[in-house]
């Protein structure tokens, strides 16, 4: 995956430390022992629990390199699933609880996986040689194992999938062990620290960033949430004293909504992430005075860069950026559409290579994802800040051309956000025979509203004639990825089956 020279300095700067997951949780359960781990489960019995399931695996006929796709709820059994393959060698393909047929047949057969692994109450068929059901696994005494090694691939992530099915991202041991210990430390955890994981735990942000796994490696307690409603995720801050928690931007303005409402305590509740999506600056904003707790920036992808806000950052950083790296090697890049350095603050594409970057996809799927020196074309494009923070202002897909003028739908969605009455907005293009393409908004609100006010809300806020969407359409609720966040490629179908019906 790396070039050898890079491979190491990596080494040399401590980043890789020559660890195996399997390997981590053995030091972490003779260390933490008997404290709990996730949802009553100890450290100790994880451990434990880990070993026997993988020697029953084993028994199976699962052996290290093979790929198994992983479909399972926010549930310990997941905890148990994973790390036995890890200790195995065998490599999960994390797939999302609201993956249904169509993804999973493509992650069965992408990854040529052995098996798959999911819950009963799923029931989705794959063509996988075995599939596993998680109420019947197979728990053994253990064995000795050939396991893998710390620069072996330990797991497959999805891509963000938003075009089309998703890519397979290979993460190795040491490259995700790396970021998982950064981001702990980044993100000032330790033994006290309680984690609410209320998006699936097997998405990128809510597992490494610094998430359940970061947790584990400060030695604190992980509440599993079953859903992420304010409700559900309320109740569980006042019961487990829950002090971390991470959401994405439509889910943030959804508890925010409901936190004037409830009657829980959410005293214990000191730091709000919001990640997986640009926040609007006038949402950062409300975290503090409506949830009492501070927010944390977070701008990270499966392919490896991860950025956060700090907590010694000022507020009009915090709220205004997305973060800055993890690593002193993590490499940036800011450039046009011919690769060259964009002047200092300008918007460009963000290119990135680094300690726990991929340099390609499984199977190397998307090859022109990569420049020849190994940087990763992340797709978002963002301004560098003299400070060293990055400000996201959209996917370099999105930016809607309407005549030759660019919209950024980044911008526009900001400015509706201001709105009292206005709780969420997204803002896709539609395709126009005179313009190329047009600005659609769907607005989701809050009170009693009209698309005349909306629009002239718009122009006191100065916004430039042509940035003011074409049309304003008020919906009832927004259709959602498998991780929560707003899906503008369903949007844009819905559309586009609209016109083709009028048409």
């Amino acid at each position: 995956m790396w070039p050898d020279d890079y491979a190491a300095r990596y080494r040399a700067a401590g980043y890789w430390t020559g660890q195996t997951f399997g390997d981590w949780l053995r030091e972490l359960a003779k260390e933490h022992g008997d404290r709990e781990a996730v949802d009553r489960l100890t450290y100790a019995a994880l451990d434990a629990r880990a070993d026997r399931l993988a020697a029953g695996l084993h028994g199976l006929g699962l052996r290290r390199g093979d790929r198994v796709v992983v479909q399972l709820p926010n549930e310990p059994v997941f905890f148990e699933v994973i790390f036995a393959l890890f200790r195995l060698g065998a490599l999960p393909v994390f797939a999302l609880p609201a993956h249904r047929l169509n993804e999973i047949t493509h992650l069965v057969t992408h990854s040529e996986a052995a098996a798959y692994l999911t819950t009963r109450a799923l029931e989705v068929a794959a063509p996988a040689p075995r599939v596993l059901h998680a109420d019947a696994l197979p728990y053994e005494d253990p064995i000795d194992l050939d396991g893998p090694r710390p620069d072996d691939v330990a797991f497959l992530q999805l891509s963000g999938g938003s075009t089309g099915l998703p890519k397979l991202i290979p993460r190795t041991h040491d490259d995700y062990l790396y970021s998982v210990r950064a981001s702990a430390e980044i993100c000032e955890l330790s033994p006290s620290t309680v984690y609410l994981c209320a998006l699936p735990v097997a998405h990128n942000f809510p597992m490494s960033s610094p998430g359940v796994l970061g947790v584990l490696h400060a030695g604190g307690r992980v509440v599993l949430a079953p859903r992420p409603s304010a409700e559900v995720a309320f109740s569980l801050i006042e019961r487990e004293r829950v002090t971390i928690t991470a959401v994405v931007p439509p889910l943030a303005l959804l508890w925010l909504d409901a936190a004037g409402r409830t009657g829980r305590d959410l005293s214990s509740l000191e730091v709000l992430q919001v990640g997986g999506a640009k926040l609007a600056a006038e949402t950062a904003r409300r975290v503090r005075p409506e949830l009492g707790c501070r927010l944390q920036q977070v701008f990270g992808m499966a392919e490896g860069l991860v950025n956060y806000t700090r907590s010694d950052d000022p507020d009009f950083i915090v709220e205004t950026t997305q973060g800055r790296p993890i690593s002193p090697d993590d490499e940036i890049l800011v450039v046009g559409a011919d690769d060259r350095p964009v002047a200092p603050g300008e918007v460009g594409h963000l290119l990135t290579r680094g300690p726990y970057t991929i340099r390609r996809y499984y199977r190397d799927s998307d090859p022109g994802a990569f420049t020849p020196d190994g940087f990763y074309r992340t797709g978002d494009l963002v301004r560098l800040t003299p400070t060293g923070h990055l400000v996201v202002e959209g996917r370099a897909k999105e930016v809607i051309n309407r005549g030759g003028e660019k919209v950024s739908p980044e911008e526009v969605e900001s400015h509706l956000l201001a709105h009292p009455r206005v709780r969420d907005a997204a803002v896709v293009a539609v395709a126009d025979p005179y313009l190329g393409e047009r600005s659609h908004a769907f607005v989701l609100h809050r009170g009693p509203v009209t698309v005349a006010e909306v629009r002239a809300f718009l122009r006191e806020r100065g916004l430039a004639a042509y940035k003011i969407p074409d049309r304003i359409e008020f919906a009832g609720e927004f259709p959602v990825t498998g991780v929560g966040k707003t899906s503008k490629k369903d949007l844009r179908a819905a559309l586009r089956a609209r016109a083709e019906g009028e048409s």
